[in-house]
């Protein structure tokens, strides 16, 4: 942990301490309805720092991450629903074929030279192939969906991860401090340098002697098993999976928009943006529900204003300044 944290100032230290306590004690004092937007807030910080490994660390745009997710959460359900395997030991499974699923997808493009918009486009048209393949697979329920069984949200059952918002509160909080700390491993890397060289100049990092296919090839797989966990979790947690909602471009947006408006490529960004939007975002639908106002697609809206504004002001994204001003950046080596 030192070695990992050492570099930070002492304040940034208690702050982080400070905020990791906050979050351990905030299931025993929110009510329901604010622990529902915890979690919601806690997977996407998850789910947005796996993303941030893909195009913050290695400067490679997809925009089909949803893709990795939804093949996390139809492997693990189907996994269960059919084979009777737990979800712990088909977490790992999903994500080695959400791993090989992002290192083809990877050895496609970037073998064949395929970069920056094109890119995008070819993730995007992967997520939809296997939305619409995935509309014709009966044995994973079709078009109309892959239903877990459901249980009383009293129990608690760890195995099979089957409990109430509190259990999956506490997973996801451990999976987002995991993915911070192995976020910060690979950024102090060799890996982490390299792929900060194939991100600003790839033609200068080619030229240092960098495989830049292969690190881009193992940024993709990282990447897509990270993403592919909070499928699992996701899976387990709203026991119901339908293509369009796993595999949709408006899930692929949801998953891009806390790194971009945090900060992209930094390690508190994509955490500090996933709890800034899901909070406007739930302020905002309270807000409506209490005037009786129905405004189908004002979250979409809200999330395109806020997404403008932090272009617009902060094209670093809100936790670089935020970080300078408080003093918590790292020491200068």
């Amino acid at each position: 942990m030192n070695r990992l944290f050492g570099a930070l100032p002492a304040r940034a230290r208690a702050a982080l301490l400070v905020v990791f306590v906050l979050l351990l004690a905030a299931p025993w004092i929110a009510g329901p309805y604010l622990l529902s937007v915890l979690v919601l807030a806690l997977y996407y910080a998850y789910v947005g720092q796996a993303w941030n490994v893909m195009m913050g660390f290695a400067g490679q745009l997809s925009l089909g991450h949803a893709l990795y997710v939804g093949l996390g959460a139809y492997v693990s359900a189907a996994l269960y629903v059919h084979g009777g395997i737990g979800p712990w030991l088909g977490a790992p499974i999903a994500a080695a074929v959400a791993a090989l699923a992002g290192a083809a997808i990877g050895f496609l493009a970037f073998r064949f030279g395929i970069g920056g918009v094109y890119f995008a486009l070819l993730t995007i048209a992967f997520a939809e192939f296997t939305r619409i393949g995935f509309e014709h697979i009966d044995w994973l329920g079709g078009a109309g969906g892959l239903f877990l069984p459901v249980v009383e949200r009293g129990r608690l059952d760890i195995v099979d991860l089957r409990g109430g918002p509190r259990l999956f509160y506490y997973l996801l909080l451990a999976l987002a401090v995991g993915s911070l700390l192995l976020c910060r491993t690979l950024r102090t890397s060799r890996i982490g340098f390299y792929w900060l060289a194939i991100r600003e100049d790839p033609d200068a990092a080619r030229a240092l002697g960098i495989d830049l296919f292969k690190y881009r090839v193992l940024a993709a797989a990282i990447s897509a098993a990270m993403a592919s966990v909070a499928g699992v979790v996701a899976a387990f947690y709203y026991n119901s999976l339908t293509p369009a909602d796993s595999f949709g471009a408006a899930k692929s947006i949801e998953i891009i928009l806390g790194p971009l408006v945090g900060g992209l490529g930094t390690l508190i960004g994509p955490i500090l943006g996933a709890f800034v939007l899901t909070g406007l975002s739930e302020g905002l639908r309270a807000l409506l529900d209490a005037t009786g106002h129905q405004m189908p697609g004002a979250t979409q809206l809200f999330y395109g204003i806020v997404l403008l504004l932090v272009i617009k002001y902060l094209p670093n994204g809100i936790w670089p300044g935020l970080a300078r001003r408080l003093g918590l950046v790292e020491r200068e080596r």
